[in-house]
């Protein structure tokens, strides 16, 4: 059904209003830059950014976020984080910090919502062992902001606008700055420099203020989510909180150890009004020095009891041995063109897939961009279909 020019009209006034309320340093919805512009628009109902978020949520790398590992794998436990917990988080308090700043909220919802595509099957310690064969393959280093984009700029040919793209390039949940300043211009040739400088192992800053939310929400959202899911599975317990940074213990009020009961809700409330306050009036957005040595002490904090807890990192070779062995059999499968193989099945013949993809790429990336869209269900239920022999059911002809 048509909407009437008559209700168009009085749409599009309200809309234009509402942007006239937004910050000088906000994204304008006219502002946004597509590679082709081939999918249609239509701004007033869905302008270019929220647009952005519905192809980013209706993508098929979006759906495998739901059984992707955010820290702790191979754990039986249905109340810890997954990635699309994560994203969801990051989403939420990037908006939060994005409308009390006057910013474009559906840009920031975009960025937040793409953010983490690109990780792979087994948390970080998969990225480790990924980048290490893709090296190994002369194919240069892993960056899972990096695939990001090229799952939903190139695998799934999404046209996103450069403002998305840029956000999603440009987060860094493994660094942290006090201060955040817009760098760059919101165009395709600042993009691919930047593209080529984190492939390279650099980093670099997004170009918008929206994008710049993102990255500070984004380490938000998991700092005290982390500490929360490790005291769930008992990766840590008192003793390890007894080193909890007395910086953080004031900051967020914590006076003894059933404190930490809600410690995710204590770090949200803090840190979300300290960037307001601090970002509100100032060119950048940034954390207070007081916050922001708290955020680093915390960080500090969880790499010494969770990510790098020889709990988590106990089945290293074996899951090694298990990416090895999925590399080299999907670039035999490649190799040998077997129509009937995992990745010819999910990828190569996937009608989702872009055809100007798949002629370009590569076999190892192709294998690379195959095992990095695993969920960690698939990645093991692939392993065992190679490895472990069929099964007869009762009878060889039933």
């Amino acid at each position: 059904m048509e909407i009437p020019h008559s209700i168009a009209d009085r749409m599009a006034r309200r809309t234009a209003d509402r942007e006239s309320l937004l910050s000088p340093r906000a994204t304008r919805n006219a502002d946004y830059l597509r590679r082709s512009g081939h999918k249609p628009e239509e701004p007033v109902i869905r302008p270019p950014f929220s647009r952005d978020a519905d192809r980013i949520v209706h993508s098929k790398a979006y759906s495998r976020y739901i059984d992707k590992t955010q820290v702790f794998y191979l754990v039986e436990n249905d109340h810890i984080t997954h990635r699309v917990l994560h994203v969801q988080l990051a989403s939420r308090i990037g908006r939060t910090i994005g409308r009390a700043l006057g910013l474009n909220d559906d840009l920031i919802e975009a960025i937040a919502l793409g953010h983490d595509i690109g990780h792979v099957p087994f948390g970080h310690l998969g990225e480790e062992i990924l980048d290490e064969l893709c090296r190994e393959h002369g194919i240069g280093g892993f960056r899972h902001n990096v695939q990001s984009v090229r799952f939903l700029d190139t695998v799934e040919d999404c046209d996103l606008t450069v403002q998305v793209l840029d956000g999603i390039l440009c987060h860094n949940g493994e660094a942290h700055d006090q201060s955040l300043t817009i760098e760059g211009e919101a165009g395709w040739d600042s993009f691919e420099e930047k593209q080529k400088k984190i492939e390279e192992g650099g980093d670099a800053l997004p170009c918008t203020a929206e994008g710049c939310v993102v990255r500070c929400a984004d380490s938000i959202s998991y700092l005290g989510r982390d500490l929360a899911d490790a005291l769930e599975v008992e990766v840590i317990d008192e003793r390890d909180l007894e080193e909890f940074p007395e910086i953080c213990m004031d900051l967020f009020g914590i006076t003894g150890k059933e404190a930490f009961c809600d410690i995710n809700r204590r770090v949200l409330d803090v840190l979300i009004r300290d960037i307001i306050a601090t970002s509100y009036d100032a060119e950048s957005i940034a954390f207070s020095a007081e916050a922001s040595a708290c955020v680093a002490a915390f960080r500090d904090f969880n790499m010494q009891h969770i990510y790098e807890n020889p709990e988590l990192r106990k089945n290293r070779e074996k899951i090694r041995s298990m990416f090895c062995y999925l590399f080299d059999r999907t670039l035999e499968d490649i190799g040998e063109e077997r129509e009937v193989s995992p990745v010819y099945e999910e990828l190569i013949n996937a009608p989702w897939a872009s055809r100007r993809y798949i002629n370009a790429a590569s076999p190892a990336e192709l294998a690379r961009d195959f095992i990095a869209g695993m969920t960690d269900r698939y990645f093991e239920r692939v392993f065992r279909q190679y490895i472990l022999p069929e099964r007869v059911q009762s009878r060889y002809r039933g």
